[in-house]
């Protein structure tokens, strides 16, 4: 039950591209004989489309940037003006100083082009922000800043990403830290989305986001080759544990759950959801004092009892161990460091969470050098910061995709870095997003739970990252099953309800 390497490349619906990605795809466009004019005029059509879809005839303003971004802005403004809207153009700079494919489709603007400030947008019922889009060189100040700031209740049509936003961050400004930003009801982008459109508070600030076909062909991007992606399925489901007819209990893997003496309740919670997904056996490793809390508190899985770490590292070796979880409620004791390197250094797939984290502060090189075999590290932002110091306190700041990808590269573990953008990297530089995390799932517990799928998963002998990507989706989709109310415990009770749901489609799609 060994992790399994598979191919980088990631189902192309699902790709992200950063920045410097999507400018290679339009690079790689434009040697395959697609004109940069054409995909500025179908850039701009698709955008004008997206508005005739949601709104009726009104007074729109088209605010264009100096860039290519202003290019598109112009289309826009002539296709809206030629299906009889009411269309004014604001631009910052001078016209005489675009130049390519902007000043090819400013030239066919037959309106009036007035200067860009505050004072454009009296009378405007709708905007179109294309003043600046996602490769931003420096953060949005001055009469930009000051425009976008006074359009206020004005709904926002974004062409790209919203003004100010940092297209691999998800964050205002270049460097993360600031700067003015459009909050768009509806943004259009192309080809593929970018990190910052699903990123926090990037999500949130593009508002509805429609990625458009402007005629980049698809083979880019297997040219490309990009290693990050939107967690879907599609990543994982190939590999997921569907139970068979000749297995038993033992081969659908033992998963062995660290508890701890005062916090009973998370390992319990970890230890039904890794039962729930699918873990053929589950024991729950309990301090002596504690057994008797664990065996009145859980029905199926089974009570080891541990005086001593000597006891701890007799059980997760013994050969039917599959998995082995250390963390949720353990305390942050020297017995749970302890426990944690000997689990690690078993070589069999382990989890770390909670508390397990945490105890390698001032120590972090220690958590590095004992992993030795497939891991997991799922920290939330406090804990990140204890196990990765350096990379947490970066300056400037690294964005999470960076931050989370260095943390996997580092240690040699997958991270999952908890939020409601979920970022799971692999030391091979493989990075998934995760969106479908509603905010009921912020709650006690939720995060005990989680763990448990993963090490329920990889006791089956699924894949650490793609264990942890399956698991983070599952927790989101059983979250989106209960909904209003939610306490962690629901979770575990709604996840066959989303295990049928999965099981399904994928019989239908065969």
């Amino acid at each position: 039950m060994g992790d399994v390497s598979l191919d980088s490349e990631f189902p192309s619906e699902q790709v992200l591209l950063n920045v410097s990605e999507m400018y290679r795809a339009d690079a790689e466009a434009l040697s395959l004989g697609v004109s940069g004019e054409q995909l500025m005029e179908n850039a701009g059509a698709a955008v004008a489309r997206e508005i005739c879809k949601r709104w009726s005839r009104r007074r729109v303003l088209v605010l264009c940037g100096p860039g290519n971004n202003g290019g598109d802005g112009f289309v826009v403004a002539r296709l809206l003006k030629a299906r009889g809207w009411d269309v004014r153009l604001a631009l910052l700079g001078d016209q005489q100083a675009l130049d390519g494919d902007a000043r090819i489709h400013s030239d066919k603007w037959d309106g009036a082009i007035e200067a860009l400030s505050p004072s454009c947008l009296m009378d405007a019922e709708l905007v179109v922000d294309a003043l600046f889009g996602a490769g931003l060189t420096r953060n949005v100040e001055g009469v930009s800043a000051n425009t976008l700031v006074a359009i206020a209740d004005i709904p926002i049509v974004s062409i790209d990403t919203p003004s100010g936003l940092n297209g691999n961050s998800g964050r205002p400004g270049v460097d993360g830290e600031g700067g003015a930003v459009a909050q768009a009801d509806l943004t259009v982008t192309f080809f593929r989305r970018k990190p910052g459109h699903v990123l926090l508070p990037g999500r949130e600030l593009c508002g509805d986001l429609v990625v458009a076909d402007i005629g980049i062909p698809e083979t880019v991007v297997e040219t490309i080759k990009p290693q990050m992606a939107v967690n879907s399925p599609t990543i994982w489901q190939d590999q997921f544990p569907w139970p068979k007819l000749s297995d038993h209990k033992y081969k659908r893997g033992h998963a062995v759950i660290t508890g701890g003496r005062h916090m009973t309740g998370a390992a319990r919670m970890s230890a039904n959801a890794a039962q729930r997904i699918g873990a053929g056996m589950v024991t729950v490793a309990a301090p002596v004092d504690a057994v008797v809390v664990y065996k009145i508190c859980l029905t199926t899985p089974l009570i080891y009892s541990i005086r001593d770490t000597a006891a701890y590292i007799d059980c997760v070796s013994q050969a039917r161990v599959s998995s082995i979880l250390v963390g949720p409620g353990n305390g942050t004791r020297g017995t749970t460091r302890e426990r944690a390197v000997a689990a690690l250094r078993t070589g069999k797939p382990v989890i770390l969470d909670a508390d397990a984290l945490s105890v390698f502060e001032g120590s972090p090189s220690l958590l590095y050098d004992s992993v030795v075999g497939p891991c997991v590290l799922t920290p939330h932002d406090g804990e990140f910061a204890k196990v990765f110091p350096e990379i947490a306190m970066a300056s400037p700041p690294v964005d999470k995709v960076e931050k989370s990808r260095a943390a996997a590269t580092l240690s040699g573990a997958v991270v999952l870095l908890k939020g409601a953008d979920t970022v799971i990297a692999a030391p091979d530089g493989r990075v998934v997003i995760n969106v479908n995390a509603p905010a009921d799932l912020a709650t006690g517990g939720a995060g005990d739970v989680l763990s448990g799928m993963i090490s329920g998963l990889m006791a089956q002998g699924m894949a650490a990252f793609e264990s942890a990507c399956a698991g983070a989706w599952l927790h989101g989709e059983a979250a989106h099953e209960f909904r209003p109310g939610l306490v962690a415990d629901d979770l575990i009770n709604a996840l066959p309800i989303v295990l049928r749901k999965l099981k399904s489609k994928r019989s239908a799609n065969k």
